[in-house]
């Protein structure tokens, strides 16, 4: 796979906090702004964005400890191509599917693989 061709850089990081306020405050005084709000899954989630870095916040079970970056979001320009590409590889251990979620004004459609080190990585396509 030539993910050269699909990927257009880092989309998002995603961080989970036990305290979303706390971490505002934190991302708001190192010059972000909330970009984009919702609940997910009954959990507050917020998109803090400076310039073209994004950070996404959400409310977790957090194991607050060194490494603690749930995933890393690659934006890419077609993900169902993607997405065939990464299960011809035999990369889908997770045997996620294509997801949707009403995020940002259009959309948003993902799906996760899960890295050699335990890292997951999120394939992710704006509407």
């Amino acid at each position: 796979m030539k993910m050269k061709c699909y990927a257009t850089g880092v989309q998002h990081i995603g961080i989970p906090t036990k305290d979303i306020n706390t971490t505002t405050k934190f991302y708001e005084k190192l010059g972000f702004a909330a970009a984009f709000e919702t609940i997910n899954e009954g959990a507050k989630v917020i998109f803090f964005k400076l310039h073209n870095l994004v950070i996404e916040a959400y409310e977790a079970d957090a194991e607050m400890t060194v490494g603690a970056i749930d995933h890393i979001a690659i934006d890419v320009i077609d993900v169902e191509q993607v997405y065939k590409e990464i299960c011809a590889m035999e990369f889908n251990t997770l045997q996620d599917t294509i997801h949707f979620l009403p995020f940002w004004e259009k959309g948003v459609r993902f799906f996760t693989i899960k890295g050699p080190n335990e890292e997951r990585i999120e394939f992710s396509q704006f509407l």
